[in-house]
């Protein structure tokens, strides 16, 4: 079998330097564990903090040793939760998307990984200070939140401020990364891993209604764009600057360019949105996937995307002379 090893898969004690990016309501805990037993590590999703449903993805993660990951500024409006999950002993925590300072000694005193998401050169000045073990440099091709920074320029830069500034802080390359080729320009642009999303999203784990699997393997790279609507159909107030990444469907046509009127009429429209969520009604919701749509052809299990990225990544770097960091 064909191995990378990267400061990552070193770090962590893993066999290949993939971590699932921790996707809100789609990435439980079978997904995390089945993402860990094939040698990467596992993130629950955390989202906005619903302590049942926790406890129930660390359950299903059948003691798997896997990671979660939180949305920082909803987290800081119940404390409890993370106190709650980290009697579980994740791996590593995740917290993207406000100031982490809040929850870092609960993190750090059951010895867990700190990773900060970054989706600017700003977040990731801010990372180190607070002493992150690894960031994560998101581009803008991410499904979900996101910013407006591209992949390919933001984690050389990324990586060129820490190599200066912070050597020993781990980076991961988010946006955009769904096979071995994503994996493999990762670290030649100076990443020592990946976080997958979307790619991971379309496997048979994820927590995804069907007829949302169906519609990323009919969709292409220009099937998404960046929009408020989702969150402003579900009325949850995120901070100026961070938009999500979904599909282009009846719902966005509707709706995005008439956010004004979308936010008067949520009352109404909001819960239209959350029943067409639950039914699997494509077009009059919205459906998360980032810009690899592209990238994916079929659902598969999570091992075989793992494995697969894995070894084609190194078949790769070894074809063109070059070793992984």
């Amino acid at each position: 079998m064909t191995m990378l090893t990267t400061r990552l898969t070193r770090a962590l004690n893993l066999r290949h330097p993939i971590i699932s990016a921790p996707m809100a309501f789609a990435g439980g805990g079978a997904l995390a564990a089945a993402v860990s037993h094939a040698g990467g590590l596992g993130l629950i999703g955390g989202g906005y903090g619903d302590p049942g449903w926790l406890n129930e993805q660390f359950e299903a993660a059948g003691g798997q040793r896997v990671g979660v990951g939180f949305i920082s500024w909803s987290l800081r409006k119940s404390r409890s939760v993370l106190t709650d999950v980290l009697k579980y002993r994740p791996a590593a925590v995740m917290l993207s998307f406000g100031d982490p300072r809040p929850f870092i000694d609960d993190i750090r005193s059951i010895g867990a990984t700190l990773i900060c998401q970054c989706q600017d050169m700003d977040h990731v000045m801010d990372a180190v200070d607070v002493g992150a073990d690894i960031i994560v440099a998101q581009g803008s091709e991410a499904g979900g939140h996101g910013a407006l920074r591209g992949t390919l320029s933001f984690v050389p830069e990324t990586a060129d401020f820490l190599y200066e500034n912070s050597p020993n802080t781990l980076l991961l390359a988010a946006g955009g990364i769904a096979d071995g080729r994503g994996l493999a320009a990762a670290l030649m642009l100076g990443a020592d891993g990946v976080l997958v999303g979307t790619r991971l999203w379309a496997s048979n784990e994820a927590l995804v209604h069907g007829n949302h699997h169906k519609l990323i393997v009919e969709a292409n790279g220009d099937s998404t764009l960046r929009t408020r609507v989702a969150d402003i159909a579900r009325q949850i107030p995120w901070p100026v600057g961070l938009t999500a990444r979904i599909a282009r469907n009846s719902f966005t046509t509707r709706w995005h360019g008439r956010e004004d009127a979308l936010e008067k009429s949520a009352s109404i429209e909001g819960p239209r949105y959350r029943q067409a969520f639950s039914d699997g009604n494509t077009e009059n919701t919205c459906v998360w996937f980032g810009e690899a749509a592209g990238l994916v052809h079929n659902i598969e299990p999570a091992a075989e995307i793992i494995q697969w990225m894995a070894t084609d990544a190194a078949l790769l770097l070894k074809r063109h002379g070059s070793d992984a960091p």
